[in-house]
């Protein structure tokens, strides 16, 4: 999203993610609250690395209780809110379709990069 962002500033650009994936490249967000880059992230949020899921499973690996504890985001539950904000970029967290609208619009209206979370 950066990179395309910085290819095309005329243009708005949506980058969706999990919050697993997010965690990978967090630190992009800085980059698009120091260059204003026009982002807006979309954060499905369901609290662990999925991939990594069924990354043993495709190995034919059962994780145990320790393994599974690795995988997931929680204890503490990251706040993507908090982190977003803390890079500089404005973000909102939705818990309901009718939120999700009225964020995704206005994040598409307003320049800058923005973040909305989406719990799953």
């Amino acid at each position: 999203a950066v990179g395309a962002a910085v290819a095309c500033p005329d243009r708005k650009v949506l980058c969706l993610s999990g919050d697993g994936s997010a965690m990978y490249t967090l630190q992009s967000l800085w980059t698009m609250a120091r260059e204003n880059l026009d982002v807006c992230t979309v954060i499905f949020a369901n609290d662990t690395y999925r991939i990594l899921h069924g990354e043993l499973l495709n190995v034919g690996a059962t994780p145990g209780r320790n393994v599974a504890r690795m995988f997931d985001m929680v204890e503490p539950t990251l706040d993507w809110v908090a982190l977003a904000q803390g890079h500089g970029v404005q973000a909102v967290r939705v818990e309901t379709a009718e939120a999700f609208n009225t964020a995704f619009a206005e994040a598409m209206e307003a320049k800058g990069p923005r973040l909305i979370v989406v719990p799953c």
